[in-house]
């Protein structure tokens, strides 16, 4: 069973950076498009990042873009997600996802990907 863990959450003041980690165990997802989501409190859940199995093709979000980057190490089964010049609105629990389906290129639409973690909590001081 495969089976998908966020590490890499904390507490940091505003403009701070986090490197979130998300590692697969129970197979290899080298071959698997897997995206970053997030969950502020009382908000939806909402598209942060997304990697192609390859790691060619990456997506952002407006809110995100140009201050997290989405990057992956097939070797070591692992998603990583840089995030810099942190704000309080990043503030949420933070989500790994991955599309079981092989050989797809990510996408911002949360019902693609079948397998989840448990998440990470994010909080940004102001």
């Amino acid at each position: 069973q495969v089976q998908l863990m966020e590490s890499g959450g904390g507490l940091v003041q505003a403009g701070g950076s986090l490197r979130l980690s998300c590692a697969a165990s129970g197979r290899t997802l080298s071959s698997n498009a897997m995206g970053w989501f997030r969950q502020a409190p009382g908000k939806e859940r909402e598209f942060a990042a997304s990697i192609s199995s390859i790691g060619s093709s990456k997506k952002y979000s407006d809110s995100v873009k140009g201050r997290f980057t989405i990057s992956r190490d097939n070797a070591k089964n692992t998603v990583y997600l840089q995030m810099n010049s942190l704000r309080p609105e990043d503030t949420a629990v933070y989500y790994c996802a991955a599309d079981s389906r092989p050989y797809r290129v990510g996408t911002l639409n949360d019902r693609i990907y079948d397998l989840w973690g448990q998440g990470t909590q994010v909080t940004i001081r102001s």
